[in-house]
């Protein structure tokens, strides 16, 4: 191989590397400066007066040649993957569902209705609010936090359920896990109606979310409860999870005791 058709092709992947590090958001500071380095440094002129034996020269530039076909193939690797319109829908539906029915679940409640409970160690349906609006802000923390780490498609097979299977474990009464203390009811919005507002609030935050981010979802994780699952996933535990404690709050309400008005 001559040392103009080596250049030739550096040259070519040194384009490609910049090309698709800036049209897909991976073009770090490292790679910047690597980059313009071995611009740099491709000044044939020099090289062949430093070295009087083209074998060399060509062991040189083949080294480079190597190096920069490894970062252009890393930069393709790692572009984000945005949801699909299938996928917005999904978790959009899902989200505007539980939050209408936990809202239609518990209009025009009295105060003595919403703070009854069944047993003392029971929590009423203001407490199963509050749980809620505390676990929206949580959880949706927790799925933003998942974005810090590099996406790592390798992790996939870790993930075991499917989205139908996130929704159908989360939202089931069956199992019981025990809530930890950030997210036990300690009337932290001052009222059961102070409690709806930061649930709504929070809630059309993340449905505007779900409708314009360009994140992958689907290559960032969580260890949750019931197992890995992946941001994607961790959006739609969120909303099965309120609809697990709306199941909650009805339960009570269901009970022989529970306040007329």
């Amino acid at each position: 191989m001559s040392i103009d058709r080596l250049q030739k092709q550096i040259i070519l992947l040194l384009l490609l590397q910049l090309s698709s590090s800036t049209f897909f958001g991976v073009y770090t500071r490292a790679k910047k400066i690597i980059c313009f380095n071995l611009v740099r440094f491709l000044n044939f002129g020099r090289l062949v007066s430093k070295y009087s034996n083209q074998n060399l020269i060509i062991m040189k530039t083949t080294k480079i040649l190597s190096l920069l076909l490894l970062l252009t193939l890393c930069s393709f690797r790692t572009n984000p993957v945005a949801l699909t319109e299938a996928e917005r829908s999904y978790a959009i539906n899902y989200l505007n569902e539980t939050k209408e029915n936990l809202l239609a679940a518990v209009k025009g409640l009295s105060a003595e209705q919403l703070n009854f409970k069944p047993t003392p160690e029971s929590w009423s349906v203001a407490e199963c609010i509050e749980h809620i609006a505390i676990s929206e802000s949580m959880l949706f923390g927790m799925m933003q936090g998942t974005l810090k780490e590099a996406a790592n498609p390798a992790k996939r097979s870790e993930v075991k359920m499917t989205d139908d299977q996130v929704k159908s474990v989360i939202s089931s009464r069956e199992r019981k896990v025990k809530t930890s203390e950030a997210f036990v009811p300690s009337n932290k919005f001052g009222s059961a109606d102070g409690s709806l507002k930061e649930f709504a609030s929070k809630r059309d935050a993340s449905i505007e979310y779900v409708k314009t981010t360009q994140d992958d979802l689907r290559n960032h994780y969580a260890q949750m409860p019931f197992g890995t699952m992946d941001s994607f996933q961790v959006i739609i535990f969120m909303a099965g999870h309120s609809a697990r404690h709306t199941a909650q709050a009805k339960e009570v309400m269901a009970n022989a005791n529970f306040p007329k008005k």
